[in-house]
């Protein structure tokens, strides 16, 4: 038993989107928590680590957005919900880590990954929604074009799409086509179009 009563949960994907579903109704939002786990679970499997783990903590990142739609709140508000709910402290640290306003130490490759993905895996999606073929043919030029373009996606924070990249250790190049790479088999899921579609249309 936990300290404040609640059993330990098993880590389990179906009890992590049951969290997400209950707390957020967004289809934006929903689509970039499946956007982020998709990314995070493909580096979970690249690096040989806990896929269902770390996929999970992705998953939950911004569970409490629509409740707590500030950084004043979100997501060290949600932090509580988690716990509440069983969740082990290595999701909820995971979580409270990918917000840089809380300066907490990223000190897993976990967190690291998580941080790295998840503005990066925004924007993507953003690059995709106005591509008659989704993320089909999407390169990493293409992205790294749209990033210098402040207007683009405005709400992404760019110094942390580098920074991630940074904190990973991999070169923007590799990261952004990974990331790609990761989402392309989920794009009608994220309501993107595909090469099918087109050529279907």
């Amino acid at each position: 038993m936990r300290g404040y009563g609640t059993p330990r949960l098993e880590i389990s994907r179906d009890r992590a989107w049951d969290t997400l579903t209950r707390h957020t109704k967004s289809e934006a939002l929903l689509r970039h928590a499946l956007a982020v786990e998709a990314a995070v679970r493909a580096y979970a499997r690249r690096f040989g680590e806990d896929e269902e783990l770390w996929g999970v903590t992705a998953l939950l990142h911004d569970f409490d957005w629509e409740m707590h739609p500030t950084l004043e709140q979100h997501p060290q508000d949600g932090a509580p919900i988690l716990r509440d709910e069983g969740y082990p402290e290595e999701v909820v640290e995971g979580v409270l880590s990918h917000a840089e306003h809380l300066g907490l130490p990223r000190d897993t490759l976990m967190k690291k990954t998580l941080f790295a993905c998840d503005e990066l895996s925004g924007f993507i999606h953003a690059c995709g929604l106005v591509r008659p073929d989704g993320i089909d043919t999407l390169e990493p030029k293409s992205v790294k074009k749209k990033l210098k373009q402040p207007s683009f996606a405005s709400g992404v924070n760019r110094d942390d799409v580098y920074k991630g990249a940074e904190g990973l250790g991999v070169e923007l190049d590799d990261h952004i086509r990974f990331v790609i790479e990761a989402l392309r088999p989920i794009a009608p899921e994220l309501g993107l179009r595909t090469a099918a579609d087109v050529h279907a249309g």
